[in-house]
């Protein structure tokens, strides 16, 4: 499972790089919770939070709007995170995305779990594009890289910009001194 990270955000897609069609087929009950435990798990273990708190976004405009704008929400999204609650996790949501990245939200919690790519991805990336970092979460290693990707199309011409690696084997670093 990938997320991307920088130091104002941490966010995790449960569906990546499918067809914005697809996601409401590919979501599923099973799908979200094991996204949002690994998640869960990585910010205890890997960024040394010991109560994380997640915020979840609904997959449609306004998280369904009581059900006006489409059912996922109440049908997949609160059941699972009712479920988790009452095993102790600290969820809010479903939110509405376009509310849930401004500053003021951001400091209610810790990491962000998103239904599709870009509803994760273009916040962190307008935030800081060049300092996200792509993090594989749950895994036994830790594996890092550029979050923008591996930029072949410049590579050889001189004009590549390293911050996105710095912060990458930065971010590497302090994962690795969380987990000892």
């Amino acid at each position: 499972m990938t997320g991307s990270a920088c130091d104002a955000l941490r966010v995790v897609p449960a569906t990546i790089h499918i067809p914005l069609a697809e996601v409401p087929t590919q979501l599923t009950a099973s799908l979200l919770t094991d996204t949002l435990l690994i998640t869960h798990s990585a910010l205890r273990r890997d960024f040394g939070i010991a109560k994380p708190r997640i915020a979840v976004a609904g997959l449609n405009p306004h998280a369904g709007e009581d059900g006006k704008m489409g059912q996922e929400e109440i049908a997949l999204i609160t059941p699972t995170l009712d479920a988790l609650r009452r095993e102790g996790m600290d969820l809010i949501g479903p939110l509405s995305a376009d509310t849930m990245f401004h500053a003021g939200a951001r400091a209610g919690y810790d990491a962000a779990v998103a239904m599709y790519h870009d509803q994760a991805l273009i916040p962190i990336k307008t935030l800081d594009f060049s300092g996200g970092v792509n993090v594989t979460l749950g895994l036994p290693f830790i594996r890092t890289s550029p979050d923008h990707g591996t930029a072949f199309d410049i590579a050889g011409k001189g004009t590549a910009d390293a911050t996105s690696m710095i912060a990458a084997l930065r971010m590497a670093a302090q994962m690795a001194g969380k987990r000892g």
